[in-house]
Formats: structure tokens, sequence, C-alpha cells
């Protein structure tokens, strides 16, 4: 029969695309212009990210504060008299009628002023840290959706040229079956191949755009209008993390996630609370008060001269004798406040290094994984197929059974490029945590256009 050896043909043709070669490929092509790509997303979104303003708006926000907080109470003006006969009401009469001006400043207790001002600006730098956590989250998300939509091209190009082939072979089959030389199930079932990888090829492009649309959550809506074809990939290059990885041996990472942004957020609240502790201590500091008075007299004193004016000066204390209630209790309180954030940072430590951990268990699973895929399934599924296809020439086998072999396949190899997408996003979840990324730092600042608009 003509169509034996034409499937065979065609068979080859799949097996010697989809040979290793291809695959490696996928893991030994320059993806330097993959990665400059993704690296100028990154940029634009971190360029463009709301977030990131509204998190240095607010620190500054802060600073200001501090400052403010930090700065002596404006002085009192105080007006009046004093003295005044109520017989007459008129200031010339009696010479104890005098018309006052006075001044007076409150100081606070001990350094309350410097180690406001020095809690603020802890408070500041922590939230300049939640800056670099957001810019983490920004790139580890984009990276993944990249992944993901590098995978699904991958995906496409793999059903594509499977479903290139079986057209060819649908063809062929109604071919022979007009002129009596194939059975009419072989047909349907070719045309029902077709037919299914069509819809595969609708469900992936249905995915792909999804997942454009979601990178314009940080690359924006004219982004996404002008985006016509993004290219992705569904592996990167690891170097700086892997480098990271060979510095941190073992199942404790603690020196590595020490300089993680969400820790030094966690050292600067320890760092706050320690200031807000000896501000406690300030509270067993006497307050000081200054005040200055001058009274104007307009009557004659005693000896018929007029009466001299009179200068007045108080110093008022305020003396803590009775802490046992506020003072002590405040100051305990504010000593839990440290104990609390050390054990805030411990916990997050904690998680954070059995989170690597168990991203690591997972990076080593999917490497031993990916090498069977290339050392023993993907042969073995093609040493099926042409076995298949032998004994469908020799009348051994089905066409049922050269379809089952092509399909198992095509699962393979679309499982194989899943595993590696799967290995790129453990190793992106491992770079947000081990400092594995590379990009550009971005100073943030408030343009005219977000100070006018915070205005209105």
């Amino acid at each position: 029969m003509e169509l034996k050896p034409r499937i065979l043909a065609l068979s080859i043709c799949a097996i010697a695309w989809s040979a290793s070669p291809v695959y490696a490929s996928s893991h030994t092509l320059s993806t330097d212009s993959k990665v400059t790509e993704l690296d100028l997303l990154i940029d634009k979104a971190l360029a463009a990210d709301a977030s990131r303003k509204a998190i240095f708006a607010q620190s500054q926000a802060v600073r200001e504060t501090g400052i403010a907080s930090s700065t002596l109470m404006d002085p009192k003006l105080k007006v009046g008299f004093g003295g005044l006969p109520v017989d007459s009401f008129q200031f010339d009469k009696d010479p104890m009628t005098n018309i006052s001006v006075g001044l007076m400043q409150q100081f606070e207790r001990g350094e309350t002023l410097a180690l406001q001002l020095k809690k603020a600006n802890q408070q500041a730098d922590g939230m300049q840290n939640q800056i670099a956590v957001r810019e983490l989250d920004v790139a580890n998300s984009i990276t993944q959706l990249w992944l993901e939509l590098g995978y699904q091209q991958k995906a496409a190009d793999i059903i594509h040229q499977n479903q290139h082939l079986m057209e060819e072979l649908a063809n062929f089959i109604q071919t022979n079956y007009s002129i009596g030389k194939n059975e009419a199930q072989d047909l349907i079932n070719a045309q029902l191949q077709v037919s299914k990888l069509d819809e595969k090829l609708q469900a992936n492009d249905q995915m792909q755009r999804r997942i454009v649309s979601q990178l314009s959550e940080w690359l924006g809506s004219d982004w996404l209008e002008n985006q016509k074809n993004v290219k992705a990939t569904n592996t990167l290059s690891w170097q700086k993390l892997e480098a990271n990885l060979a510095r941190s041996a073992g199942a404790k990472h603690y020196t590595m996630l020490a300089k993680h942004p969400m820790v030094t957020m966690v050292d600067s609240l320890i760092e706050t609370s320690r200031t807000q502790v000896d501000i406690a201590e300030q509270a067993f500091q006497p307050q000081f008060g200054v005040e200055v008075m001058y009274a104007y007299r307009q009557a004659n004193g005693m000896n018929g001269k007029p009466a001299s004016d009179l200068v007045s000066a108080y110093l008022t204390l305020d003396i803590p004798l009775f802490t046992e209630n506020k003072q002590d209790k405040t100051y305990a309180a504010a000593q839990y406040q440290v104990g609390a954030a050390q054990s805030q940072r411990d916990l997050l430590l904690s998680q954070m290094n059995a989170k690597v951990n168990a991203l690591l268990i997972d990076k080593t699973n999917l490497e031993q994984r990916l090498e069977r895929y290339e050392s023993t399934l993907l042969d073995q599924a093609k040493a099926r197929t042409k076995a298949v296809e032998r004994g469908y020439q020799n009348n051994t086998a089905q066409f049922n059974d050269v379809i089952a072999a092509a399909s198992d396949e095509l699962t393979l190899q679309l499982e194989m490029e899943r595993l590696v997408t799967d290995l790129s996003i453990v190793s992106s979840n491992l770079a947000s945590l081990l400092d594995g990324f590379e990009f550009d730092d971005h100073p943030v600042e408030l343009n005219d256009s977000d100070i006018l608009r915070a205005q209105r």
C-alpha cells in the first residue's frame, strides 16, 4: 500500500524535527537578545510603577513629619491687664493697674526632640526598603509571565509542526480513500487529530493573549495597544543566582537572606523600636518652661511720681514623681516592642530559609526529571514511533497505534518544555530571595505633575 511508506516518511520528518538538537537549542541558544528584551520590560515597568512612587512619597512624608515633630513648640504670646479697679475701670487711677505682655516657651524632656527626628528617619529608611521589595516583586512577576509566555509560544511551535504533518497525512489518506486504498476510520482518525490540534492552538493563542494583557498591569495600556508581537523564551540564564547559591552551602542561607530588603525592613523596625525605648526613657526627665512678662503702668505711685513698669520671669518645672502607672508602663511597653520586632525578624528569616530550601528541592527534582526526559523518555518515545510504523508497514499494527504513538511523543515534548519553564520559574523565585536578579537601579523621584496631582 502506498500510504504506509508515506506515513513512515512523515514520521521520520517529525522525529527529525523533534530530535535532541532542537531541544538542545532551547538551552544552548544565546539568550542575550531575549534577556535584554526582558530587562527592558522590567526597567520600563519599574520606571512607571505607581506603587514605588507612592511608597517614596510616604517615606518623604514621614521625614518631613519627623522634622516637624522634632522642633520646639511655638512660643505663646500672653497679653492682658491686671489690677484694674472696678469702680472706675481706669488704667491711671491705681498704681497696681498694668497692661502686661508675656512670652512663654515650653521645652521637651531631655533629648526627646532629637530622638523623634532619629525615629522618623529610621521609619523612612524602612519604607525605602519597601521600595526594594516592590522592585523584586515586579521583576519576579514579569519574569514569570515572560517564561509562561515563552512556554506557550514554544508549545505553539511544536503543535504547529505536528499539525502540519498531520494535515499532510490526512490529505494523503483522503486521496487513498477516494481510490479505495484506505479505510474510512483511518481518514476520520486523521481528521480528528487535525481538529484536536486546532483546538490546542486556539487555547494556546488565548493563553498568550491573556499573559500579554497581564503584563500591561506594569507596562501600561499604551504598551498593550502598540505591542503587536512579543517573542519570549521559557528559559533564562541565572548566572548571578548560581554564583550566590555556590556561596550559600547547606540548608542555612541566613547570611544571604539577611541582605533581603524584607529583612532590612524589619531591621529598621527594630532600630525604630529601640529609639522609642530611648524616647520613653526621656519621660523620666523633668520638663522645663520659661515665661517672661512686661507690665506697663500708667498711674502714679505712692510718692506721686509715675509708677515704674514691671518685668516678671517664671520658670516652670514638670517633675515626674509618680511614674508607676505612666512612665514605667510606657517604658516597659517600648521594650516589649523591641522584643516583638526581634522575634518577627527571626520568624521571617526562618520562613524565608524554609522557602529557599523548598525551592532548591524543586530545582533539583526538576533538573533530574529533565535529565530523564533528555536521556530516556524522548528516545523511547521516538523508538516506539519507529517500531509502530514498521509494524503498520508490515500489517502487524493498526493506524490507531500510529496516531497514539505520535500523540504520546507530542505530549512528552510539551511536558519537557513545561519542566524547562517550571525550572526557570523556580529559579526566578529563588532570585527574588537570594538577590539573583540583574536589573538597573531606578531612583524614585516625584516630578512636577505628581506633585500638582497630589495638590489637586
